[in-house]
């Protein structure tokens, strides 16, 4: 993609998983005076607060939210479909994930399961049914992805190659988008570790903070990025991870 595409100022703008620290500021950045904000999530009760706060901060923008179920197939489907029915999205962030306990993974399948449908099928087939209206007429779509999934690591491989399916998926995708000419991008973001809710229980000395962070995924799809780090710095340090040969990796505790 040239360096020189960019997008003019998006107006319709969906954001599922909208609840998450980084997706809501995010939002803030984009909240605009005609701008349409429709925020998805779970949690109604915690969805509205986020809405209530986005129409204080600028009362110019029109904020909506709609609850539902974001891990049935039917229902996303169901639920991509009654939001584009109300105006076609020109930005799409897919930012809903938990990060999981590894050594819980590892003991019940159950855990495991959780981890892998919430961090990377449900991603997926939001892209994906967003991507199916979208691709003829053009827009973002960015996807969450993680640092953990380029390289598998004791310390967080389920929730890791959830991750990697997400990367997978993002680049399966462009290649697809990039074959048919199609004007609709899609954006991976790979953020390192970051100061938000999900992160309270890390040492939180290194973490990225969620303000900086959120200003990278915005810039990326303003710009239609394929790949976004974030912050920067995670693109070499995980170039070096990849690289690194098993014998030395292996010895590794991380």
């Amino acid at each position: 993609m040239p360096a020189s595409y960019q997008h003019s100022a998006p107006r319709r703008i969906v954001i599922i998983g909208a609840t998450s620290s980084i997706a809501e500021h995010c939002a803030r950045l984009w909240a605009a005076p005609g701008v349409t904000l429709t925020l998805v999530g779970r949690d109604a009760g915690r969805l509205e607060r986020v809405a209530a706060d986005l129409r204080v901060r600028s009362p110019g923008a029109e904020v909506g939210a709609r609850s539902g179920d974001l891990l049935d197939a039917r229902a996303i489907r169901k639920l991509v479909d009654a939001i584009v029915a109300q105006g076609m999205p020109d930005r799409v962030l897919i930012a809903h994930g938990v990060l999981p306990d590894q050594q819980a993974c590892q003991r019940d399948l159950g855990a495991a399961f959780d981890a892998l449908q919430v961090n990377a099928l449900s991603p997926v087939l939001f892209a994906e049914a967003f991507a199916g209206h979208m691709e003829h007429g053009g827009g973002v779509i960015t996807l969450i992805g993680s640092v953990a999934g380029d390289r598998g690591r004791r310390s967080n491989y389920v929730y890791g190659a959830a991750k990697g399916l997400v990367t997978r998926y993002a680049q399966g995708l462009q290649h697809r988008l990039a074959g048919s000419g199609s004007r609709l991008r899609v954006v991976l973001v790979k953020p390192g570790p970051t100061a938000t809710p999900m992160t309270v229980h890390l040492p939180q000395r290194g973490l990225a903070p969620v303000e900086a962070v959120a200003r990278r995924i915005v810039d990326g799809a303003a710009a239609g990025t394929a790949v976004v780090y974030a912050p920067g710095k995670w693109a070499a340090v995980m170039l070096v991870i990849r690289h690194l040969p098993a014998f030395v990796f292996n010895r590794m505790r991380i």
